[in-house]
């Protein structure tokens, strides 16, 4: 066991020796992070790293967690701390706040959430179309939450009344059981289920929301889509989860992009067909197309046009990041009769003599 610690080595990982101040710890911790950071290191090795040199982090920066490290190596904090206990009450937010990366995503695919044991993120589908990214990209759906209380302001109390003590854990917001080992009386903690962790309870709890301090509620949410968006792709919209003790989830979206039976979109122009008569391809035509977004679109048609030509109307297909749109590209199809009228073939025919004596001319 003595081996797997040493190889195993907190100081070590970080690069510290084991009497490093705090700010010794926090300063390699960055370092390190930044430089593991899967946005910037791509190497297979760098995602392991990255979470060997936050564990690390995360054990000696709390003092109560160096102290068992230091005298029972990292069996004593496996056997008191689960994974969710040895992070929580790191703010990796505010640790990185200057460096322009999403730390919070990061440690939730790593090391998934630590809000008390409850997840306030809500995840579902969200099916896109071609039509609604023409339009502008916004798309309006329905999404089932808890919210904060309007009657108590989200914090469970009635007005009037005032803030007391848990009784259960005494304020800490932690239960703590005690039992022995061969390294030691070792220590679990918990989150305490009465107050969930706030260390305090309501006196006289709101009515509305019988003390939680939260409403389920349905709300409409309109999404900004970005036009780039691709199949699969996952939005995440900041805030708008669930809420709990005054903090509020993200809201994960996980984009279907629903195929269109008229319409491509390739960058952004609007690819489509335009079927066109054979006379009108002949001798030229006004025609009407209607657009993805239902507009009817005014089409000239040149004269000889050819079966696959293609015609481009400006400024008519996707909207840009910043200003203007794309084309609407219309692929001619030349639509030739089923069946013709007496008069009909004996025209065509007529036609066709006249053009055997222009070639021969």
């Amino acid at each position: 066991m003595s081996a797997e610690r040493k190889k195993k080595d907190y100081y070590e990982i970080l690069g510290v020796s084991r009497n490093a101040t705090q700010e010794e710890i926090k300063e390699a911790y960055r370092k390190l992070a930044l430089k593991y950071h899967p946005d910037v290191n791509k190497s297979k090795e760098a995602e392991e790293k990255f979470k060997e040199i936050t564990e690390a982090y995360a054990v000696l920066s709390d003092p109560e967690k160096r102290r068992q490290y230091d005298m029972y190596g990292e069996e004593g904090i496996y056997s008191q701390y689960t994974q969710e206990d040895i992070f929580r009450g790191v703010d990796f937010e505010d640790l990185f706040k200057d460096f322009g990366f999403d730390f919070s995503e990061i440690f939730r695919q790593f090391f998934g959430n630590f809000s008390g044991g409850y997840s306030l993120d809500i995840e579902q589908d969200i099916d896109v179309s071609l039509q609604d990214l023409y339009t502008g990209g916004k798309k309006q759906i329905t999404v089932s939450r808890y919210e904060s209380c309007k009657a108590c302001n989200g914090t469970g109390v009635e007005k009037g009344s005032r803030w007391i003590t848990c009784p259960v854990c005494k304020g800490s917001g932690q239960i703590r059981s005690y039992r022995r080992t061969p390294f030691g009386t070792m220590v679990t903690v918990t989150t305490c289920q009465r107050c969930m962790g706030a260390g305090r309870i309501p006196e006289k709890v709101c009515k509305v929301c019988n003390g939680t301090g939260r409403i389920f509620n349905t709300a409409k949410i309109e999404v900004n889509i970005p036009l780039d968006v691709q199949d699969g792709e996952r939005l995440r919209l900041k805030g708008q989860g669930h809420y709990l003790n005054g903090q509020k989830g993200d809201l994960y979206l996980n984009v279907h992009l629903i195929p269109d039976l008229r319409f491509k979109k390739d960058g952004y122009d609007l690819y489509s067909e335009l079927e066109v008569d054979y006379l009108d391809a002949i001798l030229g035509a006004t025609t009407k197309f209607l657009n993805i977004d239902g507009e009817e679109i005014k089409i000239e048609i040149p004269r000889l046009t050819q079966n696959g030509d293609t015609i481009r109307i400006k400024g008519k297909g996707f909207p840009k990041p910043y200003f203007g749109r794309g084309d609407l590209i219309l692929k001619v199809k030349v639509r030739l009769p089923s069946k013709l009228s007496e008069e009909e073939k004996a025209l065509l025919e007529k036609l066709r003599e006249v053009n055997r004596q222009h070639l021969q001319n």
